[in-house]
């Protein structure tokens, strides 16, 4: 059992050393990763535009990025230089290794406030979204008992939930009407006294 955080297409690229895991705590970086799908390709400036950070910060953080496996260099567009996405990404942390479990929980901080971040920006611009829109969403809490075991089936399972979409990056593939959706789940047990 481990604390695992599934992000993106499924994907072979696991960090668990603490280097790797450190690489992507980091707000900006986060942000970067969310704007590229399978076949998104953005130079820096586009990135800048899109997240408000400088053009300089965004150079930066991609070649962190681009350092540690998460994303590449794409064709270049003329003089254009974009980044592409290497495919989604697991943070597993090694529990052998102490300072790969503090990595992790450290981008477990980060990671869960951006994630909580994005479902605020979301509530707090709901009035100006189509009502049948804000119908279709969810967020949700349940309770139940599990086996370590069940929960893990769980987790894999939340993992595939949105296998069914993969593709729709190319839109020629999206039916008319697909917005864009964000999806963030989690699984855990509670620490409270079991009764």
């Amino acid at each position: 059992m481990s604390l695992a955080f599934y992000c993106g297409a499924m994907s072979e690229h696991v960090a668990s050393s603490p280097e790797n895991i450190r690489a992507l705590t980091h707000p900006t970086r986060l942000k970067l990763l969310n704007l590229f799908g399978p076949e998104r390709e953005l130079t820096a400036t586009e990135c800048a535009e899109r997240i408000g950070e400088s053009v300089a910060s965004c150079s930066f953080h991609l070649r962190q990025l681009e350092k540690y496996g998460f994303v590449e260099r794409a064709e270049p567009r003329g003089k254009e230089r974009p980044w592409r996405s290497a495919g989604g990404f697991s943070v597993r942390p090694d529990f052998a290794v102490p300072e790969s479990v503090d990595a992790a929980k450290a981008f477990a901080t980060v990671y869960l406030a951006e994630q909580f971040s994005r479902i605020q920006r979301w509530v707090a611009a709901v009035d100006a979204v189509d009502a049948d829109d804000v119908l279709a969403t969810t967020q949700t809490s349940q309770a139940f008992w599990a086996t370590r075991e069940e929960l893990d089936e769980v987790s894999r399972d939340l993992e595939r939930l949105s296998e069914r979409f993969a593709g729709r990056s190319d839109p020629a593939l999206r039916p008319e009407g697909a917005l864009r959706a964000q999806f963030f789940g989690a699984t855990y047990f509670e620490l409270e006294e079991q009764a």
